[in-house]
């Protein structure tokens, strides 16, 4: 029986309707029409660390092959456990507390999902991820926007509470900050512990760049603050720490009576995430101490790197404090909106970068800027820096 155009059967749901395909796969289709170097999707050009590859073969080699326990082998929740309770003094029951899901993004979406019904109101950042808006709107819950505005993108208490209403349940908070850079300051961090304590909140807190901090920013979990972590969701990312995006692990860390209900929507979702990358990154964790130094020290060198370039480009901005991206004001350079702009650069310049104004509901800031991803070759940062001396618009 052939379907009619129009049919009910063939429409899609009333809650994928209102969503945009990501910024992210647009650019990116865009760079690869145009061979354009692409600095707008966020995953490095080149390859994570050989020792963890290795123990993923060791384990494929072991036959660790099927399905593992949907909420991980015990073995990373283990490690996860071990690495937060030495990097940051917080305690998380490997058992109850510890759920490995599939990159960071489904954490995100478990998260918000196992939390928010119909009608609450989230609390949540602009500039933010993307994922977070989709993930609230299928929960059926409603976004309420703070801005960080330029340059400093800071946030004030004044700017949480004129958002506030008794519909907020919980905030979702970013940091290292994507896209800005921004690693958010202990009294920022006190700033979104005292709302969430006041008003009774849940925080969900995406620290997906921990590792990623530069100069002498120290990343702070906000479950570490005095009173937050019976009340949040921390959300981290092997694919980030180890720059193997493509393996798509990560573990959200919870009070067991949170975990515990992210873990059933994971469980009829995707069930559980690759046995032996689970086996491999047990063990990689155990090496953070020897390991993380030189990451942040390749990182920091790519972003002076690329600074220092964009800075006698005519770029004027201040370098990122974390993550591996740059929010490029681009206002000296160019008239043209933020999309305008990122496709001109493809098209004449074959450098591709996101316009950030797809991570802004409430301001119209994002039109000003261009995000730059940094996480490359030191060779493709300099031919992107050789592509955009000399801008013509």
């Amino acid at each position: 029986m052939q379907l009619i155009q129009g049919s009910k059967m063939i429409r899609p749901s009333k809650r994928v309707q209102v969503f945009q395909d990501s910024i992210f796969g647009i650019m990116s289709k865009k760079a690869n029409e145009h061979n354009a170097i692409n600095l707008s999707q966020g995953f490095p050009d080149f390859d994570g660390p050989d020792f963890v590859k290795e123990y993923a073969l060791e384990a494929i080699k072991d036959g660790k092959n099927q399905y593992s326990p949907f909420p991980g082998i015990i073995e990373l929740r283990e490690s996860v456990s071990q690495y937060l309770k030495s990097y940051y003094d917080l305690d998380y029951c490997k058992e109850g507390e510890v759920s490995i899901c599939c990159g960071a993004t489904e954490g995100i979406f478990l998260s918000i999902l196992s939390i928010i019904n119909p009608g609450d109101e989230v609390i949540v950042f602009e500039p933010f991820y993307d994922s977070y808006i989709s993930s609230i709107q299928v929960a059926g819950g409603i976004p309420k926007v703070v801005t960080l505005n330029s340059p400093d993108f800071s946030f004030t208490p004044e700017d949480l509470e004129n958002v506030y209403s008794s519909q907020v349940k919980a905030i979702i908070l970013n940091n290292p900050h994507n896209p800005t850079g921004r690693v958010f300051t202990s009294s920022e961090l006190k700033i979104v512990r005292d709302f969430c304590l006041k008003y009774d909140l849940m925080a969900i807190s995406d620290e997906v760049y921990e590792f990623l901090t530069f100069d002498k920013e120290e990343h702070i979990p906000l479950a570490s603050l005095e009173g937050m972590q019976e009340r949040t969701l921390g959300i981290y990312s092997a694919g980030k720490t180890f720059g193997l995006t493509g393996w798509k692990i990560g573990w959200v860390c919870a009070p067991e009576r949170l975990s515990s209900g992210l873990r059933k929507l994971h469980q009829y979702i995707t069930f559980c995430v690759s046995t032996p990358m689970q086996y491999a990154l047990a063990r990689s964790l155990m090496h953070l101490k020897d390991y993380v130094p030189t990451f942040k020290e390749d990182y920091q060198s790519k972003r002076d790197l690329f600074y220092s370039g964009m800075k006698e480009i005519g770029f004027d901005f201040k370098k990122p404090e974390g993550t591996y991206f740059m929010m490029v004001p681009i206002h000296q350079i160019t008239k043209m909106s933020d999309v305008d702009f990122a496709y001109h650069l493809i098209e004449k310049k074959r450098v591709a970068a996101i316009p950030p104004s797809a991570f802004y509901l409430k301001s119209r800031e994002g039109e000003k800027f261009l995000r730059f991803c940094f996480a490359k070759k030191e060779e493709t940062l300099l031919e992107a820096l050789k592509f955009l001396k000399e801008l013509q618009v």
